[in-house]
């Protein structure tokens, strides 16, 4: 459990760092187009007479620190007439640019994308979306358009359920990847993984989403491992107004959404409070899981006449006392590997996607009359509830399952902020419909008296009535000429008569099971349920209402996270640009009755800290930008680590960008890689602060059992208690401009994993104590370390070009490579991402028709992947096959009326494809918007 004092320390440690506040004489300001006042980007703002200066940020917005006031400041921006103002006060300053007649349009559009100087400078590679690019993506939501951004993964599992993933290690579970919504963490608290959008906020709220590609530990904490996805949703104080969409589309898709955001004022005019409150409802039908070809590695192939083990039917797995393949020819003739009639997914969830968010932000600026540089108090809430499918180490029905997250800020832009959160979790009605499947097999049956039943029936009927009717090789006994007794069994005869007699065999094995699933109580227990019967539907109510540890499949989550943040900025102190400082604490609080974690005897809790500083500065006439920092982090169950991280950026030219960072991060094991225990039927899988002994490898076992189950086969291991991960990446890359309207950004970053996480999985045998024979196999899975350095390495490249007025063609292209150096580590990976894969898009927007400007705009996109072995749980790890998608949209705005109207298609061929193995094939969606704005 964690002591009071160590949440003492760290809030003194914040509140010293956010209290040491040393104000100086600045002015700020916004830069915006005069013609319909948009911000603009990246324009240059500098001190007249001098090289110090700043470029505005995504809203338009300038900080810059001066010796006294007034002072002369001189605002540039491509395509626009360059302004100097004179500035006399400490008052925000707000700058109406104009356009430059005589610079064609062609040249204006490198800014026109919202590429911006400090995206351009920055050390690591980074992807934005911006507002106007959220509008005008081609896919049906802001979120699934980040799948089109360079060197980004987005994982389907389900209509409702999609992650974002960099730089290897894709999963449904994306542990090494931290997504963050104004700075607060968007994670399961239960089973530490970002929910994709589900808890998200709406889309009439996100201001813009920027992606971190690679280790990013030093700012945002342990989870920040292969990247971090960062949403920035709307001020109330800049975007107030109202704004409202519908959307409707296939799969009886709807969506709605609504928000309204105003400024009080005092009466001196100044806005001094200001709220927003959001709803938006999704409702869809769900794409339906129903692979039922066999399993990658399958022992049979799809035209076994006693079955196969489907992706997607579940309770039809290998089973020992199925398997006779290994059995003499002359024995049990015909009989081979057969498997239980198991059930399909889609009888066992309900694929109707809903999810409901609501939130609502109250906030205050402590200082009015200093307007935008006040400090703001922020008091926001959310809540999020919904039904979808979720995979993970299992397929998981996730039923009215509902998240409430809670925030108080205290901040002032660029200088401080001091954050607490804290998130709840209730799984609701939630179940495990693998789980459910297996359940309802051995409630009505259990396997091995199922399987006795159909080697029986094939013993009594099938041989003697059948097959040895139809001409199968006898075993002929006879005396030789010694006077002994000896045996002859034509082998080569018998497995031609096997290969020629396939569909009688198919045959007679569909009786065997007819006769197992259809069995009366006659010792051998019930008869198998139909879907869709009055009795299937009674037990399996049941079973999804009683808790996993009372005999049912319900799990049970109400995991709660705490968390506290502080970080200060000095500016130009001790002859640096600026120092950063800050201290993070949180608190995990599993809770899941023994259904999900070991915590049904005792409760279990989880405490980390970490404390951070860095520092960045530009010298020689700003062409250089070096950046620092260090980060130390302690989880209560592991030893202090650090992770340090430098980079340096040369800008040769203003047009040119060179980077070059060494960076590191740290990620603790998850409270699953600790505190696991599920059992999700083909394997126990679970967590490891104590480590294993005496596993028996899975290779060895499958040898034990086609020798005959010759121990001598047998080969052992142990698995050390799980430990921190480590990453240590090096990364180069070039941006550039040419010709005025062509940007290019390159990269190429080598990664090399300490301790990298993963899962051991290994077999224990039981044997029955009176008679030493083998009663069973009991398949667990540990997570664990892997033994020696796992490297990856990468390279990506992305091209803008912008022409005319307003085209622009797009194109990206990524690879991925992991190199694993030792390839007899028993450790499995899950590298899960493709090597090459790459998106290609064209763009217009205020397309011009003879004289006049139309507020029509357009965006294509197609999108190629190639193929890749996804590894997930046993009976999900499977071959995804190359695809491609061809994404469009259509925008157009009706000005007077402040709406947008969108129509759009997604996978406009429908080419079904997989995206997790064990998911569903994702196939078209068509959609039309309506987006109303008033602001």
């Amino acid at each position: 459990m964690v002591e009071i004092k160590n949440f003492s320390s760290i809030l003194w440690v914040i509140l010293c760092m956010v209290g040491f506040s040393v104000e100086a004489q600045q002015i700020t300001g916004y830069v915006t187009d005069q013609s319909d006042g948009s911000p603009l980007i990246g324009a240059n703002v500098a001190i007249k007479g001098t090289t110090r200066g700043d470029f505005t940020n995504v809203d338009g917005y300038f900080q810059l620190k001066v010796d006294e006031i007034p002072v002369t400041i001189i605002v540039s921006y491509l395509g626009y007439l360059t302004t100097e103002i004179m500035v006399e006060d400490e008052n925000t300053v707000k700058v109406a640019m104009v356009q430059d007649a005589g610079i064609q349009l062609s040249v204006v559009q490198i800014q026109g994308q919202r590429i911006s100087e400090k995206q351009k400078l920055a050390p690591l590679t980074v992807e934005s979306m911006d507002l106007r690019a959220i509008k005008e993506s081609t896919s049906e939501n802001f979120y699934d358009g980040l799948g089109n951004l360079k060197g980004v993964d987005l994982t389907a599992a389900s209509l409702g359920f999609k992650v974002i993933n960099t730089r290897g290690f894709n999963s449904t579970s994306p542990v090494r990847s931290l997504q963050i919504i104004d700075g607060v963490d968007n994670q399961s608290p239960g089973l530490n993984f970002s929910l994709g959008n589900f808890l998200g906020s709406p889309e009439l709220d996100v201001l813009k989403v920027d992606i971190i590609h690679g280790a990013s530990s030093a700012f945002y904490g342990p989870n920040a491992f292969n990247g971090v996805i960062s949403i920035e949703t709307k001020n109330p104080f800049y975007h107030h107004g109202l704004s409202a969409s519908v959307k409707a589309g296939e799969r009886s898709l709807f969506e709605s959404s609504l928000r309204w955001a105003d400024v009080i004022k005092n009466k001196e005019g100044q806005g001094y409070f200001a709220y927003k409150i959001n709803l938006a409802v999704l409702r869809a039908n769900d794409w339906v899981a129903n692979n039922y070809d066999p399993i990658d590695d399958s022992r049979v192939p799809a035209d076994n006449p006693g079955g196969y083990d489907a992706v997607n039917i579940y309770g039809d797995e290998y089973s020992a006392s199925g398997d006779f393949s290994s059995v003499p020819l002359w024995q049990f003739q015909g009989l081979g590997n057969f498997y239980r009639t198991g059930y399909k997914e889609e009888d066992l969830v309900d694929y109707d996607t809903k999810n409901t968010k609501a939130n609502v932000g109250l906030y205050w600026r402590l200082s009015p009359d200093k307007k935008e540089e006040s400090s703001e108090l922020v008091l926001s809430s959310a809540f999020a509830n919904g039904t979808t499918i979720y995979q993970g180490d299992n397929r998981f029905a996730l039923k009215e399952i509902r998240f409430f997250q809670h925030k108080v800020e205290w901040r002032k832009k660029d200088r401080f902020f001091l954050r607490g959160y804290v998130t709840h979790e209730n799984a609701g009605k939630s179940y495990d419909p693998y789980f459910t499947a297996l359940r309802m097999l051995e409630e009505t049956r259990a396997t091995p008296s199922w399987n006795a039943s159909y080697q029986g029936f094939w013993s009594s009927k099938i041989i003697q009535d059948s097959v040895l009717q139809a001409g199968y090789p006898r075993l002929i006994r006879k005396i030789d000429e010694n006077g002994n007794l000896v045996f002859e069994f034509d082998r080569n005869a018998a497995e031609q008569w096997l290969v020629d007699h396939n569909d009688d065999l198919s045959r007679w094995h569909n009786l065997a099971r007819i006769n197992a699933d259809e069995k009366k109580d006659t010792g051998f227990g019930s008869p198998y349920l139909q879907p869709g019967t009055a009795e299937y539907n009674e037990l399996f109510e049941s079973l999804i209402s009683q808790k996993r540890v009372d005999g049912g499949t319900l799990f049970v989550d109400k995991s709660v996270l705490y968390h506290l943040h502080g970080e200060y900025k000095f500016q130009d102190k001790w002859g640096i640009d600026e120092w950063v400082l800050g201290s993070n604490a949180r608190l995990y609080t599993p809770y899941s009755e023994g259904t999900i974690f070991q915590d049904s005897i005792e409760s279990i809790s989880n405490f980390e800290y970490g404390i951070y500083g860095g520092m960045s500065h530009q010298m020689f006439d700003r062409k250089w930008r070096v950046s620092a920092s260090l980060r130390m982090d302690k989880n209560e169950n592991f030893d202090y680590l650090f992770s340090p991280a430098a980079s340096l950026v040369y800008k040769p030219t203003d047009n040119n960008f060179i980077r070059i960072s060494y960076s590191s991060a740290i990620r603790n094991p998850t409270l699953s890689d600790q505190y696991l225990y599920l059992d999700v039927g083909p394997a126990l899988l679970l967590g490891n602060l104590e480590g294993a002994q005496n596993l028996v490898t899975i290779e060895s076992l499958l040898t034990f059992f086609e020798e005959g189950q010759n121990q001598s086969f047998l080969r052992y291991f142990d698995v050390d208690p799980i430990q921190p991960e480590k990453v240590r990446t090096l990364e180069l890359g070039y941006r550039t401009t040419l010709y005025k309207n062509i940007y290019i950004d390159a990269g190429y970053y080598f990664s090399v994993y300490r301790d990298f996480i993963g899962y051991n999985i290994g077999g224990i045998l039981d044997y029955n104590s009176a008679t030493g024979l083998l009663q069973g196999v009991d398949i667990l899975r540990y997570s664990s370390n892997s033994q020696n350095e796992v490297q990856t390495q990468g390279a990506s490249i992305g091209i803008n070009y912008f022409f005319k007025e307003n085209y622009s063609l797009q194109g990206n292209y990524s690879w991925n490579n992991l190199v694993k150096t030792n390839t007899e580590d028993p450790i499995i990976p899950a590298f899960n991402t493709p090597e090459h894969k790459f998106n290609i898009g064209f763009s217009g927007r205020d397309i011009v028709i003879g004289d006049h400007i139309n507020p029509l705009g357009y965006n294509i996109n197609y999108k190629w992947i190639i193929g890749y072995v996804f590894e997930g749980s046993p009976q999900f790890t499977g071959y995804i096959p190359t695809y491609d998608l061809l994404d469009l949209q259509v925008n157009y705005r009706f000005v007077k009326a402040h709406t947008l109207i969108k129509l759009g298609v997604t996978n406009v061929l429908d080419k079904r494809r997989f995206q997790a193995y064990g998911g569903p094939r994702v196939g078209r969606l068509a959609y039309i918007s309506l987006n109303y704005e008033l602001n």
